[in-house]
Formats: C-alpha cells, structure tokens, sequence
C-alpha cells in the first residue's frame, strides 16, 4: 500500500534521526512503521488512487447522461400543452 516516494522519503529521514546504534534495527523499524502505517489507513477505509479514478470516471459519465436527460424532457415539456389554470 505504501509505495509514495513522500513516504519513502519519510523513512530514510526517520532513519537518519535515530541514534548509531539503533541503526542496526533499521529493516525491523522500517517495517514496523510500515505495518503501523498500514493499519492505520486501513482504519480510515481509505480508498486507492485507482478506485478513485474509477469512480470519478464513471461519476463523469453518470453527469453526461443526467445532463442528456434534462435536455430530453425539457424538450418533450415543450410539447405538452399548457395548463389553463
């Protein structure tokens, strides 16, 4: 899940702040980090760049064919007669 180049970047400054001899455990906190990092997204139902894509797509063409609609029965409102009241 965690493949950004910020969050990459986030741990290699992470891991230059630590003290020489925790250095050793580099790969353990690294990945623990990560698995903590991970757990948390998963808690906020996050969504991935992709299914956001696929959404806003669909949302997109869902738009055109609502807007086509409109345009329909405002065409076909033209035709009705007009109310007398």
């Amino acid at each position: 899940m965690l493949k950004s180049e910020k969050v990459e970047d986030f741990f290699q400054d992470f891991l230059k702040m630590l003290p020489e001899d925790l250095r050793v455990y580099r790969q353990d906190l690294m990945n623990n980090i990560r698995a903590a990092l991970n757990g948390a997204f998963a808690r906020m139902d996050l969504v991935t760049r992709e299914e956001f894509d696929i959404q806003s797509a669909l949302l997109a063409k869902t738009r055109l064919l609502v807007d086509e609609l409109e345009k329909k029965i405002g065409e076909l409102e033209q035709h009705l007669p007009k109310d007398t009241n």
